[in-house]
């Protein structure tokens, strides 16, 4: 599964369709290789790239300057350091906005049956979509960007919005995390609204004849703690756990008191309290875009994530509306199956991601050094794979040792069967290797992933505690 001869490592460079990689050996290229993409992708690419080429022919006057600012305008930023760099956007960050823009505001896709004309092998029907809203699937590895990516979308929805007479997009956003950490990651980039003005998110006012920057007024609301709700310039950044309704018991005849059976439930308030119901104000509103982040978790429609997201397309149809654009950002959008998520329209795998110096390469130890594992007989975990922790940690000085002029951190996960051999391994680590003493950091999930954020006292000490290590990690 080498890459094809003429990819480039430049992350900035224009990628050819053609020279994209696939899963299989390069020697089948030309045997279609489309085959083994998502259905949707290959077509994309090719009328991505033509539009490209044409200066985003046929877009809104919105959609064109947004994307000429972004892509096109040099723009001077400053490191921590103070010292100024020309700022750019990963090819790959750029195709993905450019393939949603494309999709909405060119083909005009509203809806599962506008997106299928993009398969240009004919694998995909309505039956494979779970939702009756639209939903597009951005595939990007690890670590490439895909906050950056949201950023610029969510501006081109509220300026699209604010622009376009009759734009059906929205000026209110619902973000949402898996967990805990993934939320605190992105907190980090949104709180004050940071990524908007430390990126050349906004263009300057006066371009284009427009005030982006005045214009640009939006609350950040982070889970609960909600500030006034405004009718619009709203995004609501949560744990999908504060997006579930609940356990909400319906009003029944036989209640003691009826009011809610004649009256309905009472209203949210939308005053300055805090703590008022995420999940109630979401669906009271008239407009909403949701981003999903690691969206592989939506991979049943019989799953609560999914189910609140449907919920709030439900209220949204009462009005005789819909949620605008559902728009899932993930690594790996599979399946229980391993069948990919249909609605991925742009994909940039680990394989690329790597190649161009993106992400961290992995480092596997040599084939001498594999030899040499033995698994012993120990009911002890940190016993029974003890020559494996004790390689890991070997592989990953050197790779250390070989990062320290570059300023990287090279990292070691080791992924344990349960909470008790984990807590093991932290120990056996902290015991035998005296400079990793209080540097182990030790997560716990449950057998879907998450981490539960329903704690107190001392176990909420130590989730804050797992929440500044996780993001200090590199």
């Amino acid at each position: 599964m080498a890459l094809h001869k003429n990819f480039p490592k430049d992350k900035f460079a224009i990628l050819e369709p053609d020279t994209r990689w696939f899963p299989a050996d390069e020697a089948l290229r030309e045997q279609g290789y489309e085959k083994l993409l998502p259905p949707f992708v290959p077509e994309l690419r090719k009328r991505i790239k033509e539009w490209r080429n044409r200066g985003y022919e046929g877009a809104s006057a919105t959609s064109k300057a947004l994307l000429n600012w972004w892509f096109k305008q040099e723009h001077l930023a400053y490191g921590a350091d103070g010292n100024s760099f020309l700022f750019q956007y990963y090819f790959a960050q750029r195709e993905s906005v450019e393939t949603i823009i494309w999709l909405y505001d060119v083909a005009g896709v509203r809806n599962k049956y506008d997106l299928l004309p993009f398969d240009s092998l004919g694998r995909v029907s309505p039956n494979m979509f779970d939702e009756d809203w639209l939903r597009l699937v951005i595939k990007m590895a690890t670590g490439s960007g895909k906050t950056k990516v949201m950023s610029l979308l969510l501006a081109w929805s509220y300026f699209h919005k604010l622009y376009e007479p009759g734009s059906e997009l929205s000026r209110n956003f619902l973000l949402i995390t898996p967990n805990i950490i993934v939320l605190e990651r992105i907190k980090t980039d949104f709180d004050g609204l940071k990524i908007f003005y430390q990126d050349p998110v906004l263009p300057d006012n006066g371009y284009e004849g427009r005030s982006w920057q005045d214009d640009f007024q939006i609350t950040l609301h982070l889970q609960d703690n909600l500030t006034a709700i405004s009718p619009t310039g709203n995004i609501f950044l949560t744990n999908i756990h504060r997006v579930y309704e609940g356990d909400i018991r319906e009003a029944s005849f036989s209640d003691e008191d009826l009011t809610e059976y004649f009256l309905g439930q009472k209203p949210v308030s939308k005053t300055n309290e805090s703590l008022v119901e995420l999940s109630n104000v979401i669906r009271d509103i008239d407009e909403i875009v949701v981003f999903n982040d690691e969206a592989h978790h939506i991979h049943d429609p019989k799953m609560a994530w999914f189910k609140s997201i449907q919920d709030i397309n439900n209220k949204l149809k009462q009005k005789e509306k819909q949620i605008s654009l559902q728009i899932d950002c993930t690594a790996t959008p599979k399946h229980n199956n391993g069948g990919i998520f249909v609605q991925t329209i742009s994909d940039y795998p680990l394989v690329e991601a790597i190649h161009q110096g993106i992400v961290k390469t992995p480092v596997l130890p040599d084939e001498a050094s594999r030899g040499k594992l033995q698994e012993k007989q120990s009911a002890i975990f940190t016993e029974k794979y003890e020559d494996y922790i004790n390689l890991g940690i070997e592989e990953w000085r050197k790779t250390s040792k070989e990062l320290e002029p570059t300023g990287k951190k090279a990292i070691l996960f080791i992924m344990t069967d349960d909470t008790k051999n984990c807590d093991e391994v932290q120990t056996y680590l902290e015991k035998n290797y005296a400079d990793l003493n209080g540097k182990v950091l030790t997560i716990h999930t449950n057998k879907s992933g998450d981490i539960s954020e329903k704690v107190s006292g001392k176990a909420k000490e130590e989730l804050d505690r797992l929440r500044r290590q996780a993001n200090d990690i590199d």
